[in-house]
């Protein structure tokens, strides 16, 4: 089904392989000229003659020395043009793609023009049309412009090959009845022209032969912009231009590698800030701007059908799934706030740290020193403030919320399988199976796999990469992997050392310091040492993460993967691998490590022989996870945001003052689109790399610290405008390409959340406060009227000062002093040892985890499977779709056989077809 008007849409793209034969094929493609194409003649075979002359060479005629040839009523110089004009010079012919370069004398400069020469030439012979704007027309007088034009032959040639979908009948199937608060949500709706640019057809894969059954109202406008452009983009991919070295070479991305093309793009249809003044275009960018990458809308939907219709499904996909993605935060967000003003009003209730704040008792507890010879003991009542503010996250809701998140989790992944379903029927992508683009050779693949073998599903010979090559990449390949895996995992070992190095320091500086003594209950050497770690560790994983995106890349192209999926899917699988160790680790590691492996007095446990293991708050390490995932997570977030708006408006800046003070008949369009920064094949990669990034944030550690889904959904109402107007704005126009889901990404949130119910059950039982409470609460407090009251002088355990092996400098008129654990005291016989209050609380932390995990999973997979992938409503339209499609498709060949059988055209076999088509019809109408 597509939403198409006069301007009919693409749909799939099941692309064939480049095989040599393909080649041919490509090369030796004539289209035939219709009586209204022959007027064009002239001009196409002017700038066809003059285009083989340009490259290089100072006597190849200018573009204005071209118009000398063209008949005066074609001429449209390009003084007297509009700079946004998408048409060649006759104001007719659509410009479905550029490429530039620059004529720079050189020693290889021969070599190149040679290369544009013949790839120009074979792209005239596959039937492109060419008209090449010399560089004295130029705004910086440097630079050539080649504009391609296909004609409808080319378009109706290729649109068969790569089974594009086009209408044959408009939609009859009624819309679904509307909700009946549709009215409350009016402020946030876009006018229904922008929503829906087009109306419902229901379509069928185009053919050649059956032309006449597609609503084909103007030849010029039956293929969008972006169906045109991708068409185009197929042929610049394979089309040859020489061979080198022995071998064949052929790309467009080829050339662009080895500096013959400086750019290769199709153009935006007008500017982003005003409509165009041809009436003819439909000005979708700047309804774009205007209606979706302003922030001021950040409030109203998304139009995906015109994001789809401009951009193509895969980024129509993307930003689907975002917004989807951001409304589902909501609910969390609600859910996470209540949650943290829970634990905020209940903070003046909470016994722990009343008891470590009161005088009398937190006041009365000597601790013992946290690092050895440099710390000094210290009272119990100095961590008030963080005991109060660990309060905020640990309490009972915190319980709660880590259950319906990994509930959430689920119905966020369930309910976009049925809104990808949807979306999938709307756009033509229901056959659009992953399986058929393994049929699309990457360029790359082709060019340096020299080898060939028979394909058993085609029977055609095709390259491949033989099976030693194959084994010696990857295992070069798994070895970076591993080496830039571990420099992750000593990084995170180096910000330890750094832990356990100036703690000391800190409490030697604001224990001498008198300035920092008024804050002294608020800034403590604990918090001191844990946001200077976090901020540390933070620049460490950003300069780490910007140098393995180069090497991964690197790796990737080197394995030589087959098809573009098969790329996509291994560069996705080592940018996670790697990002998740390196944005996780240092959460994992205070979560899981931090605390648990200290020893006691006297005995403490120490890394590498030298440095003593760090050791939890008294309130426990719980705030200090929190801290460290609110840095990591903002700073990751805000940096992005930077990234991605301020870097690519620098670098257009000035030419964007260009192109608001330039003169229109010297900036034209295609100078306009070829300063703009270029959106890569893998700009979307990491778009999606940066929110399963944050997803995991939001589910991993959500137990820690409830207001992360508060932050994603900020983040994500700004990150939705700022990726739309980067793309409208500060981006050249992408090639159009087809995607029917989020592809590996999805099975990755799916690994994520099963994931995080057991990471959250661990931080609740084993990095909160709240089990060992419960077991006080429950078995050991000894007053009935207050249950909670002593909880903090039983967790704390005794040690005799004169046992210490390392005594501290200032070693006071202290006897004994308390730490962190379940111990027996020095007096007794099994002194040291856990006392079965450890035992008891350890038992009760494993059955936690045991019976949440099992809770959780058990509602998890009951949701799952009530919650259908596909809605019943979209079951039927398809099967509608499938049932109308047929019976015009066996109507069509009944009435061609008709046809025949009337101008007494008959053939031997024509009545058994003829009654096996009837047969055909009749039993579609059966079914």
């Amino acid at each position: 089904m597509s939403r198409l008007g006069k301007k009919e849409e693409e749909t799939l793209i099941e692309m064939a392989s480049a095989t040599d034969d393909n080649m041919v094929i490509l090369i030796n493609f004539k289209p035939s000229r219709s009586a209204g194409e022959d007027s064009n003649g002239p001009l196409y075979e002017s700038s066809s003659n003059t285009e083989s002359e340009l490259p290089g060479n100072s006597e190849g005629l200018s573009s204005t020395e071209t118009t000398l040839l063209i008949p005066d009523h074609q001429v449209i110089d390009k003084r007297h043009q509009s700079k946004d004009s998408v048409f060649f010079r006759d104001g007719v012919r659509r410009i479905d793609f550029v490429l530039s370069y620059v004529d720079d004398p050189n020693k290889d400069e021969e070599k190149k023009a040679d290369r544009r020469r013949e790839f120009e030439s074979n792209l005239q012979k596959s039937g492109l049309e060419l008209e090449t704007e010399d560089k004295k027309e130029s705004e910086n007088g440097k630079t050539y412009y080649v504009k391609i034009h296909a004609p409808w032959e080319v378009l109706i040639t290729y649109a068969e090959v790569l089974n594009i979908k086009v209408p044959i009948k408009e939609n009859d199937v009624p819309c679904t009845i509307e909700n009946p608060i549709d009215c409350m949500l009016s402020p946030f709706r876009l006018p229904e022209k922008v929503m829906h640019p087009d109306p419902d057809y229901f379509t069928a894969p185009f053919r050649k032969d059956r032309q006449e059954l597609y609503l084909i109202h103007d030849e010029s406008t039956f293929f969008s912009p972006s169906v045109r452009n991708r068409i185009v983009f197929y042929i610049l991919t394979r089309c040859p231009y020489g061979t080198e070295e022995g071998k064949k070479k052929f790309g467009i991305k080829r050339l662009l590698s080895n500096g013959t093309y400086t750019a290769a793009y199709p153009l935006h249809d007008c500017q982003y800030w005003k409509k165009s003044n041809d009436p003819h275009c439909d000005n979708e960018r700047y309804t774009l701007y205007m209606e979706w990458a302003r922030f001021l809308r950040f409030f109203k939907e998304q139009p995906l059908d015109l994001i789809r219709k401009y951009y193509g499904e895969k980024i129509g996909i993307y930003f689907a799934w975002l917004g989807f993605y951001t409304e589902m935060l909501f609910l969390a967000a609600v859910v996470g706030l209540f949650c943290f003003l829970y634990g905020l009003f209940t903070m003046d209730a909470n016994m722990s740290s009343k008891e470590i704040c009161d005088p009398a008792i937190g006041g009365e507890i000597i601790m013992c020193p946290l690092c050895d010879v440099d710390c000094n003991y210290w009272r119990l009542n100095t961590t008030c403030r963080p005991s109060e503010y660990s309060h905020l996250f640990d309490n009972v809701a915190t319980l709660f919320f880590a259950i319906f998140m990994g509930i959430w989790v689920t119905l966020f992944l369930e309910f976009w399988k049925r809104r990808q379903a949807r979306l999938k029927y709307e756009w033509d992508l229901v056959d659009f199976e992953e399986e058929q683009q393994q049929l699309q050779l990457r360029p790359e693949y082709e060019a340096k796999c020299t080898q060939k073998k028979k394909n058993p599903v085609t029977q055609e010979m095709e390259p491949y990469l033989p099976l030693t090559s194959k084994a010696v990449r990857f295992c070069i390949s798994g070895t970076t992997v591993l080496f830039w895996t571990s420099l992750i995992i000593a990084s995170m070992i180096a910000v330890i050392l750094y832990r356990l190095s100036v703690y000391a320091a800190f409490a030697s500086i604001m224990k001498n310091t008198q300035t920092l003594q008024p804050i002294s209950g608020l800034l403590t050497p604990q918090l001191a040492t844990s946001v200077t770690a976090s901020c540390l560790n933070f620049v460490i994983i950003m300069i780490l993460n910007f140098l393995y995106e180069r090497i991964a890349v690197w790796i990737t192209d080197m394995e030589i993967p087959r098809t573009h999926l098969e790329y996509e899917n291994r560069l996705t699988m080592k940018m996670f691998l790697f990002q998740f160790v390196n944005y996780y680790s240092s959460c994992f590691y205070v979560a899981f490590f931090k605390g648990k492996f200290v020893g006691y007095p006297g005995n403490y446990t120490y890394m590498f022989s030298h440095w003593r293991n760090e050791e939890c708050d008294p309130a426990g390490c719980l705030i200090e996870l929190t801290t460290q995932l609110t840095i990591v997570m903002a700073g990751k977030q805000i940096w992005g945001n930077i990234q991605e708006a301020i870097v690519p408006w620098i670098w257009n800046w000035w030419g964007r003052q260009r192109a608001r003070c330039n003169p229109e008949n010297l900036y034209s369009r295609w100078e306009q689109d070829h300063d703009l920064q270029r959106f890569g094949h893998l700009g979307l990669f990491y778009e999606y790399l940066e929110m399963v990034i944050q997803f995991g944030f939001i589910t991993l550690f959500v137990a820690s610290f409830p207001l992360a889904p508060l932050l994603a959904l900020m983040n994500n109402i700004l990150e939705i405008r700022v990726d739309s107007w980067k793309l409208t704005t500060q981006f050249r126009r992408p090639v159009a390409s087809k995607a029917h889901s989020i592809g590996v990404w999805q099975e990755i949130l799916n690994g994520m959340a099963v994931l995080s119910v057991v990471t959250n059950a661990f931080i609740v039982a084993f990095t909160s406060d709240m089990i060992p409470r419960l077991v006080y609460y429950y078995a050991y407090s000894p007053n009935a009227n207050s249950p909670m009251s002593g909880y903090i002088n039983n967790s704390l355990s005794v040690f005799r000062v004169s046992s210490f092996s390392v005594k501290p400098k200032d070693q006071g008129d202290i006897d004994f002093c308390r730490y962190r654990d379940y111990r027996y005291p020095p007096d007794h016989e099994l002194q040291y040892s856990h006392t079965m209050q450890f035992w008891h609380i350890l038992a009760a932390k494993m059955a936690f985890i045991i019976i949440m995990e099992h809770v959780v999973f058990i509602v998890k997979f009951f949701v799952a499977w009530m919650i259908p992938d596909v809605p019943a409503d979209v079951t039927a339209r398809i099967k509608r779709e499938k049932f109308i499609t047929q019976k015009i498709l066996h109507e069509y060949e009944l009435n061609k056989l008709k046809e025949k059988l009337c101008q007494g055209k008959a053939y031997q076999g024509m009545e058994k077809e003829f009654i096996a088509t009837e047969g055909k019809v009749e039993l579609s109408q059966a079914m």
